[in-house]
């Protein structure tokens, strides 16, 4: 019964958050300079790593809701330990996988782009490393 009101606050809480851009129109290139990369693409990296591949995705995403003093404040996603813990416990896959339109959706300005959601899948895959 806890985790069932829990679940429902934390949902609540995460429809309260909105952007008028979409998040497509703020995507960025990872901080390596570089594009986002394709899992099956022969030029991705073997491995994802957060620092590499995966926080420049969540800063352009996420934390304009997920950061200290925003709506979402209480499910913060600014740093790694934040970000692993949201993948292993809080369904953060789940979440960015959904279709635009369908409840629950992350971000709630619009889908990220398939790409970025396939590299944070392989970043799981891989083990969640940091470095």
């Amino acid at each position: 019964m806890k985790k069932a009101i829990a679940f429902t606050i934390l949902l609540a809480a995460f429809t309260s958050c909105s952007d008028s851009d979409t998040y497509q129109d703020i995507e960025k290139k990872p901080e390596t300079g570089n594009p986002p990369t394709n899992p099956t693409d022969p030029t991705t990296p073997t491995t994802i790593t957060y620092t590499k591949n995966v926080k420049s995705i969540i800063d352009a995403n996420c934390i304009s809701c997920h950061q200290n003093g925003r709506s979402a404040s209480f499910k913060p996603l600014t740093t790694y330990a934040e970000v692993k813990a949201a993948v292993e416990n809080a369904g953060l896959l789940n979440r960015i996988q959904l279709q635009n339109g369908q409840q629950g959706i992350m971000p709630q300005g619009g889908r990220i782009s398939q790409t970025n959601i396939d590299l944070i899948v392989k970043w799981n895959t891989d083990g969640l490393k940091e470095n």
